[in-house]
């Protein structure tokens, strides 16, 4: 029987590529890495740290070639602050985009208050200084990144609240990147059996391509043994983020490895972060396995693009399901 599915992702032969042996201090897992490339080539993994409280702060690892040689910042790169009590309980799943206009790095995260997960964001040049701007979306929300120019005078976020009408993706503007408005809902979590079925949330950020914005967003399904993560692909247009063209019927990346089945929170791979290699193709997708340690797979843009028309139809707006 010839039961083969197309291979998209490919793990790299090093994964895992950052575990807890490598750290510099004493940690419990690390995983969900932002990831960016500094202006000299190096890549950067703003990666999350849970200590054996079950707090979770950022560190960040600097490479080379994005694989090995990783240099570790000796301590926390950022830990949740005293004044702000949004990260009371700790910072999370950050997605690092760089935003030329400001010469910034805007990092999107996961904070932790006693009310639940929210949205916070923060800017760096160097992920040494930050400059918080603190809340700006109330719990329960996460999966946040910021696409990286504006459209027309407003920027734009993506995140995941949870709502009485379920986990969605929505997206929302804002003129100063402190105040926020213009909610859309832009993609639904889908009903029933499907891979993405109840709950979804976004990736990596928005990765630009020639068709659109693509995003790479995750799939919960519940099973009887817990909850599975997988991913898909969905494409938005260039111009109009909110309007989804394209949504593939398939996942393309899931849990299969020892270290990505196993772990604190087994079934997971779960990716924050991407880098983009010189030929503007290949696709570097830093992901967490397991919530326990990191994990690295490559794939091209292109193939991406051509195996969403294969397998997708026109997405009609959201408001046109039942």
């Amino acid at each position: 029987m010839d039961n083969q599915h197309e291979v998209m992702f490919h793990r790299h032969p090093q994964n895992p590529i950052l575990t807890t042996a490598q750290w510099p201090y004493a940690v419990n897992t690390v995983f969900n890495p932002g990831a960016t490339r500094l202006q000299d080539g190096t890549t950067l993994l703003l990666c999350r740290v849970e200590d054996r409280r079950g707090i979770s702060h950022l560190c960040a690892a600097r490479s080379a070639n994005g694989v090995d040689g990783w240099t570790i910042d000796a301590a926390p790169t950022l830990l949740p602050a005293d004044d702000h009590p949004e990260e009371t309980w700790g910072i999370e799943d950050p997605r690092i985009t760089y935003v030329a206009e400001l010469e910034r790095y805007v990092v999107a995260y996961t904070a932790y208050s006693r009310a639940g997960p929210g949205v916070s964001l923060a800017t760096t040049q160097d992920f040494v200084h930050f400059e918080r701007y603190g809340s700006i979306m109330m719990p329960e929300d996460k999966d946040a990144a910021l696409f990286p120019c504006r459209f027309g005078n407003y920027w734009a976020l993506v995140h995941r609240p949870i709502s009485p009408l379920g986990a969605h993706i929505w997206m929302a503007y804002s003129p100063d990147l402190r105040h926020w408005g213009s909610h859309h809902l832009i993609l639904a979590a889908r009903r029933g059996s499907w891979w993405d079925a109840n709950r979804i949330g976004l990736s990596p950020p928005p990765i630009e391509t020639p068709e659109g914005w693509l995003l790479i967003y995750h799939g919960v399904r519940q099973t009887a043994a817990g909850c599975l993560y997988r991913i898909g692909l969905a494409l938005f247009d260039r111009d109009t983020p909110e309007r989804c063209l394209r949504r593939g019927d398939a996942w393309l990346f899931g849990p299969e490895t020892q270290y990505e089945c196993g772990g604190d929170v087994g079934n997971v791979v779960f990716p924050c972060g991407f880098t983009i290699d010189p030929d503007q193709d290949t696709l570097n997708l830093y992901y967490g396995a397991g919530d326990t340690c990191i994990g690295l797979a490559t794939a091209s843009i292109q193939a991406l693009l051509a195996w969403l028309k294969r397998h997708s139809a026109a997405e009609p707006p959201v408001g046109a399901r039942a």
